[in-house]
Formats: structure tokens, C-alpha cells, sequence
């Protein structure tokens, strides 16, 4: 069953897939694409991935993987 903490490994995978950078919602897509079955089988977390994957990517901004935002407003997620 997916966790939080997958979305975190997801989110990193499609950065790297699209070489470091992504809109938001392109990352929600990829997510999608490649994880659909495991995000039906996760109970709860299927209803809130996609609000979940912005959690995701706000602790990996903390932890140093995703660039900060810093009032960009661009929706672009970036690799540190």
C-alpha cells in the first residue's frame, strides 16, 4: 500500500524523468501515470495524494532535494 513517503520518491522520480524541473501539476500526471494502481490500492491516501504530493514537496524543499519557492509563483518544482 502507498504512503506519504512514497509521494516523496515519486515526486523526486519525476523530476528526474523530466531532467530537474516540472510543473506541478506535470508531476501530478507522472505520479499518476506511473503509480495509478498503487495510489487505488492505498486506501485513504487516494483521495488526498495530490494535495499530499504538495506536502511531499514542501519536506523535500526543507530537506534540501527541491529548490525553495521564495514568492516565484511559477508552479515549477526544481531539484536542489
Amino acid at each position: 500500500m502507498a504512503t506519504k513517503d512514497d509521494l516523496k520518491l515519486w515526486t523526486m522520480e519525476a523530476l528526474r524523468a523530466a531532467g530537474g524541473e516540472l510543473h506541478h501539476i506535470r508531476v501530478a500526471e507522472s505520479v499518476w501515470y506511473r503509480h495509478e494502481l498503487e495510489l487505488r490500492g492505498s486506501g485513504d491516501l487516494f483521495f488526498t495524494w495530490q494535495y499530499d504530493l504538495r506536502w511531499a514537496a514542501q519536506k523535500l524543499r526543507g530537506a534540501g532535494e527541491l529548490q525553495r519557492i521564495d514568492g516565484r509563483g511559477d508552479g515549477i518544482w526544481r531539484l536542489a
